[in-house]
């Protein structure tokens, strides 16, 4: 049998009109497809029909297919000459651990491709109607994980916020769980009027999203019962959106859905 290969496809945020071209082709040329919790409705509607289809839910907070069976189970699986697809939601370079997968199939000689999807926080950016990154408001973007792997390897947040106001737009993946620590931190560095917005399954058509300020950030996420996958934007590019009314209609590709 001929040699097998995995791919780490990114999924995007949900919406399957958001993938992307080589995604689509990489989804249809799988004989094996390794899917998370997080894929959108429809990706799956790419794939062959006779391509077996596993589901490794990985969400946080949630009971999750061990990582290490994922990647044994990809490893075992391309050996055996089967083309395999590793779809993930958002992008496998994002949070998506794709580095620790790509790293563990190449020690075994397996050959490893990665596609780029759309990641949530850019994604969440956008179904606001709002960039990451603007000539007047912000001058980078900091993407940041809110569920730090062990007490060593957590964040200091005073310290994003120092950063985030010398005119950076700070996104915050998993965050929703620590949200009273991580507001309490940023305070430590930003005014409480700072921006802020909170967005829920960004894209799909059961996207959540409130706006405010990080004054009252962790009430805010309460209010509107906001939970995983969610995405936290701070920053002044988000300035005016605080004013809207709350749970205004989500925008989508930068229109009003």
């Amino acid at each position: 049998m001929s040699a097998g290969s995995v791919t780490l496809v990114g999924a995007g945020p949900g919406d399957p009109e958001l993938l992307t071209l080589k995604a689509i082709r990489a989804i249809r040329a799988a004989t094996v497809l390794l899917v998370d919790d997080l894929v959108g409705e429809g990706v799956l509607r790419f794939a062959r029909r006779s391509a077996r289809i596993v589901h490794v839910g990985k969400r946080g907070g949630c009971a999750s297919t061990p990582q290490a069976f994922i990647e044994k189970l990809m490893a075992a699986e391309a050996l055996k000459g089967e083309r395999v697809v590793r779809l993930k939601g958002g992008d496998p370079f994002v949070f998506g651990r794709g580095g620790e997968e790509a790293e563990h199939l190449r020690e075994q000689g397996i050959a490893v491709e990665v596609v780029n999807g759309i990641t949530s926080g850019l994604a969440a950016a956008t179904a606001l109607g709002v960039p990451l990154t603007h000539r007047d408001h912000a001058h980078g973007v900091m993407l940041v994980t809110g569920h730090a792997r062990g007490a060593d390897a957590a964040l200091h947040w005073p310290t994003l916020a120092a950063a985030a106001a010398q005119g950076l737009t700070l996104v915050v993946y998993m965050g929703v769980t620590t949200v009273q620590e991580l507001q309490t931190g940023l305070l430590g560095a930003l005014p409480a009027s700072t921006p802020v917005a909170v967005v829920q399954h960004a894209s799909p058509a059961h996207q959540k999203q409130a706006v405010g300020t990080l004054g009252a950030l962790a009430e805010l996420v309460r209010e509107h019962a906001l939970a995983s996958p969610a995405v936290i934007i701070v920053g002044d590019v988000l300035r005016g959106l605080h004013h809207a009314a709350a749970g205004a209609q989500p925008m989508k590709h930068g229109r009003v859905a």
